[in-house]
């Protein structure tokens, strides 16, 4: 029985759900969001704290500040409150209503930009915050977007996890955000005993890897500004979903019991297309999910907004046909 007295020291990081009969492929889903943060997140929001207070760039005053879309945010609001430092995170309209009470609840100020700037809301959050930081020096900004002990966390644990669980393992799917997931897992296994082929799920509209920009609805997946953390040379391929996609895999998912978040109905949606396009007999693939659902109840499993923002179809035609994926870039 574990026994923590700080909310970062439990994570289960050996939950994997067998998706075979829901997808039609063999495939297994990797569950991050059993933590007290309720998402991957939690990984690198202790790792870049922990960094940053090894550095010495943390005081008994400081302000923790970051530009989140909401899974990060919660969880240095966790990782705050538990350290009894301030947070700050600024955030943008597409961050969901029951991620802001929740990191209010747990004691840390939000900050919602509502006027997309150079760069999208990515840029208008990151100009914000630039803007704070000048305005007062006690508050650190982590910086996701460049803080290279983002990926380290995925390197030093949910990759090595990955390994130890499937030591045959041939191709692992990882969503595309600040890419440090994507990024952490790539560079393990490249340096593994055997090759494994990464395969970056993006959403459809993001800039990540040199797509023209589009209309994005959920957060967690995707940027408007190219992450400065992206190597492309450790990425094989790239799929890229529509978000009608991911709406419509977190609901199959769903109607099996499974209540995933946007981020994981990306990430399934994306890898049951690489399957299926490139035959899946004898291959062992993982996929990462990076959240649960619970804080989607209001927006991808809220029929109204569904239908405002997707049409009244979109959970009840069949998938789309759409692109192989592509190399990366």
């Amino acid at each position: 029985m574990p026994v923590i007295s700080v909310p970062q020291d439990f994570n289960e990081d050996d939950l994997y759900v067998d998706l075979e009969a829901i997808s039609g492929h063999p495939l297994f889903l990797k569950c991050e969001g059993f933590n007290f943060a309720g998402s991957i997140k939690l990984k690198a929001a202790t790792e870049m704290v922990e960094a940053a207070e090894r550095d010495g760039l943390l005081r008994p005053d400081s302000v923790l500040i970051e530009s989140s879309s909401g899974n990060l945010g919660v969880a240095l609001s966790m990782i705050a409150a538990s350290k009894g430092y301030r947070f700050l995170c600024v955030t943008d309209p597409r961050c969901n209503l029951p991620t802001r009470l929740l990191m209010e609840a747990l004691g840390a100020e939000v900050h919602t930009v509502t006027e997309p700037g150079e760069g999208g809301f990515l840029g208008a959050r990151i100009d914000h915050v630039r803007a704070l930081c000048a305005s007062d020096d006690r508050y650190v900004w982590l910086n996701q977007y460049t803080n290279p002990h983002n990926g380290m966390a995925h390197y030093r644990r949910t990759a090595p996890a990955i390994a130890r669980q499937f030591p045959d393992l041939d191709v692992l799917f990882v969503g595309a955000g600040t890419t440090g997931t994507l990024m952490g897992c790539a560079r393990y296994f490249r340096e593994w005993h055997r090759p494994v082929r990464i395969v970056a799920v993006d959403s459809a509209g993001s800039v990540t890897f040199g797509d023209a920009p589009g209309r994005r609805m959920i957060p967690g997946l995707g940027t408007s500004v190219r992450p400065p953390l992206l190597d492309t040379s450790y990425v094989d391929e790239v799929v890229h979903v529509p978000e009608a996609e991911t709406i419509r895999a977190c609901h199959r998912l769903a109607r099996r019991g499974f209540l995933f978040g946007g981020s994981t109905g990306t990430v399934v949606s994306g890898a049951a297309r690489w399957l299926a396009a490139h035959g899946d007999e004898d291959v062992t693939a993982v996929a990462i999910a990076p959240d649960l659902g619970e804080r989607y109840l209001e927006t991808i499993y809220q029929t109204n907004w569904v239908h405002d923002l997707y049409g009244d179809h979109v959970l009840t035609r069949p998938a789309a046909t759409v692109p192989s994926p592509s190399p990366a870039v």
